[in-house]
């Protein structure tokens, strides 16, 4: 009782800030950014260990130079998006969509005229909240998979957010009552699903090696696309400049016959990491994506 009062106090505290913060024009939300970066840089230092330990775990070729540059783009960058998700609370879809574009979308309306749904995965690089506004979805509904936060407002707030852009937020825990139920009916629905989180322990089936690590995945999109036969896709997005970004869809699997158990997800790590390593600073290193270990999971299981 006293943590939801102080989760709803928390969040109603900083609304009246959050809204004023979404109606700014673009260009005062860059330079608002640009105000913020060494506040959040330099001042804070917010989760600067997590990010530099990661870095330096990711690439230990480079030296410690090249690590800390990367890390001062990347909270240049972390200071844009942070801003950008905000704007997603007032901004109109029409406005967000011009900003975003996919280069192939003929993709899309090959599977929709083949009366194919769409698996489309995507990551925590560049933009990613901003995936649900692109106004080329085509004829397929849209729908995003997303693991809810854990302070109810807060989640309330960002789903707002999304589905003010168009697209559909069910919670993960009801994805296959609800792909079943598309299925029964005939539904053809883009499936959206952010792909490089840790799962959680309980449910933790497959390990491989990312960035030069051994990690814990998921494995949920795949089990659906071998239970459907619907294609699965990566959700590629390209910076071109501040809050200027496009898509390239590239094909992970679209005929499943014959793979190999975790192939798909495998291809789907080996493509993001190819992205990630070509531009790192646009990864989102403040996660603690390696928290979960073989040994820590033993533990817990032996608990």
């Amino acid at each position: 009782m006293v943590r939801n009062h102080l989760s709803a106090l928390g969040f109603y505290f900083f609304l009246p800030l959050l809204y004023l913060i979404s109606i700014l024009p673009f260009r005062m939300l860059y330079i608002l950014s640009d105000i913020l970066f060494p506040f959040v840089y330099y001042l804070v230092g917010y989760r600067k260990k997590v990010v530099l330990d990661n870095l330096r775990n990711s690439f230990p070729e480079k030296t410690e130079q090249e690590i800390h540059s990367i890390s001062k783009k990347f909270y240049r960058h972390f200071t844009d998006v942070i801003l950008e998700i905000l704007k997603m609370q007032t901004v109109s879809p029409r406005v967000l969509s011009k900003r975003i574009n996919y280069s192939n979308p003929e993709l899309l309306r090959k599977y929709f005229d083949q009366n194919k749904g769409v698996i489309a995965l995507s990551a925590h690089f560049n933009n990613w909240e901003w995936t649900s506004a692109c106004s080329e979805w085509g004829p397929h509904h849209p729908v995003v998979i997303y693991k809810p936060l854990h302070n109810r407002y807060f989640d309330r707030f960002m789903k707002k957010g999304r589905e003010k852009q168009g697209a559909e937020m069910i919670p993960m825990r009801d994805t296959l009552r609800r792909l079943i139920k598309d299925q029964k009916e005939g539904n053809l629905v883009l499936y959206g699903m952010i792909y490089d989180q840790s799962p959680v322990w309980q449910e933790t089936q497959h390990w491989t090696t990312f960035l030069g690590q051994y990690t814990a995945v998921m494995t949920g999109a795949e089990k659906l696309a071998l239970k459907t036969g619907l294609p699965v896709v990566y959700f590629s997005m390209r910076k071109l400049k501040r809050g200027r970004y496009i898509i390239d869809l590239i094909p992970i699997s679209e005929d499943h016959t014959g793979k190999k158990e975790n192939e798909i997800t495998e291809d789907f790590y080996r493509c993001m990491e190819e992205k990630i390593r070509a531009n790192p600073e646009f990864w989102l290193w403040t996660h603690r994506r390696w928290k979960l270990t073989p040994r820590k999971l033993a533990e817990m299981e032996n608990s």
